[in-house]
């Protein structure tokens, strides 16, 4: 199983990207039934929050496209949506106690507590994962 990142989901829909290519090649693979790939409503939120932004999109998606986007790869063979398990917070503490912050790096040690939790690997371009490898996190890119 692979948990994915709002980034990959971004550029895999944002055609200008320099990551575009990979990030769709994998998720569209992934998602015929290549690979399990885990969902999260924080990253798919994510995803629906920064793709319908004007300031950082020239040609942001509306929400109704983005929501058809979102439902579209729920939909999918490969698509499971994942739900913390009652370990969730100890390991979510323990993750971000590692690599010593907050901020930024909450969204991204819940993303890796969930990969931990369902035996995953972390779909990402953003080597911050990297941060917890100690915790058994592994990051790959697409």
């Amino acid at each position: 199983m692979k948990v994915v990142d709002a980034n990959v989901l971004l550029y895999a829909v944002n055609e200008d990207s320099r990551h575009h290519r990979a990030a769709r090649q994998w998720l569209d693979t992934a998602l015929s039934g290549g690979d399990v790939v885990g969902f999260d409503w924080v990253v798919l939120l994510a995803f629906v929050r920064i793709a319908t932004h004007p300031s950082i999109f020239a040609n942001p998606l509306t929400v109704d496209s983005a929501f058809e986007i979102v439902d579209a790869w729920l939909g999918s063979p490969g698509a499971q949506l994942l739900s913390p398990t009652p370990r969730h917070a100890a390991l979510l503490q323990s993750l971000v106690g590692t690599v010593g912050v907050g901020g930024n790096l909450v969204n991204d040690a819940h993303l890796a507590a969930l990969a931990v939790e369902h035996r995953a690997d972390v779909v990402s371009f953003d080597r911050d994962f990297e941060r917890f490898g100690e915790n058994g996190v592994r990051r790959y890119e697409p």
